[in-house]
């Protein structure tokens, strides 16, 4: 943790504390999710303190200039939206909970945030970066295994790196994936996914002498991490010659388009990711128009004139 870090996450104040208690109680938050939030609401903390500001003086000017202070600071518009979530729910319950008089932040509204989505993968692209591992070996094998489930699932890295054995249901093709905010959904495998795994369980992942209870190990037999499931795909993806910003989260995004592509309707695109809230699957509405666009360009008598 760098210094900065470490100094916002010494300041405190028992409104803050006590909000944070409220979100792992009541809310049931995951451990992530509130790790962010306690990040961000103790940088306002830190903001206020060199500000000489009081908590309850707080008002729609000073959360003001806390944004212009955090613009400042380089972050873009959907960085600055989670930051005022945080601060919007802080202040909500301490408002509720008489703590304050006045909620500063009642009125404010999101920066708007760009519908745009990071780079997709083709259809070839997928294929070829999922046929760089070297089955031959247990890494390569346990590689290829990872990379077929983020594609043919749409799991989050999180989701991946924590997947234990008694999610996976091989004979059905299902597996129960725990999301955000302590959320679990089942979601299909296609037939070639659930191959790959059912040799990887079998065969493979005995050879790693497991001592997590984790799916997917490393060579020590402990879980694998998120930088350590970045870092393979970014290997993979070098060595496919795949000119693209790919992470992770790349295989969702191009898992969700491919199937919207094909005819999934967008609520079922939901269900699949976990969104709670269909505004957070409607981003990739853009990929149908831009399709039907594209028809219509190609195929319209007056288009071609």
């Amino acid at each position: 943790m760098n210094t900065q870090s470490h100094e916002t996450l010494q300041v405190s104040h028992p409104f803050v504390d006590s909000y944070l208690q409220f979100l792992l109680v009541t809310r049931g938050l995951s451990e992530n999710t509130l790790t962010s939030y306690e990040t961000d609401l103790r940088g306002f903390l830190l903001f206020l303190d060199e500000k000489s500001y009081d908590i309850k003086d707080v008002t729609d000017q000073s959360i003001f200039l806390y944004i212009m202070h955090l613009r400042r600071g380089g972050l873009n518009s959907r960085s600055l939206a989670r930051h005022l979530s945080a601060l919007r729910g802080f202040f909500r319950y301490c408002f509720d909970e008489n703590y304050l008089n006045a909620n500063p932040v009642q009125y404010l509204e999101n920066p708007k945030l760009p519908k745009t989505l990071p780079d997709v993968l083709s259809v070839e692209e997928v294929k070829v970066i999922l046929e760089q591992p070297d089955m031959k070996k247990k890494l390569g094998f346990r590689d290829r295994a990872i990379l077929e489930l983020l594609y043919a699932s749409g799991l989050r890295v999180t989701e991946c790196v924590t997947l234990k054995p008694i999610d996976l249901d091989l004979q059905s093709g299902l597996l129960r994936v725990h999301g955000k905010g302590s959320k679990d959904r089942i979601v299909p495998m296609h037939n070639a996914a659930i191959q790959i795994l059912q040799l990887y369980m079998r065969d493979w992942r005995p050879h790693f002498a497991p001592i997590e209870n984790f799916v997917f190990l490393n060579r020590s037999g402990k879980g694998l991490t998120r930088q350590a499931i970045w870092k393979l795909v970014q290997r993979y993806v070098l060595q496919a010659n795949v000119h693209k910003n790919v992470s992770p989260h790349t295989f969702r995004h191009s898992f969700a388009t491919h199937l919207l592509d094909g005819g999934a309707d967008l609520r079922t695109v939901q269900l699949l990711l976990g969104h709670t809230d269909i505004s957070a699957t409607e981003i990739y509405t853009h990929v149908q128009a831009d399709r039907l666009r594209q028809i219509h360009k190609q195929f319209h008598p007056r288009s071609r004139m």
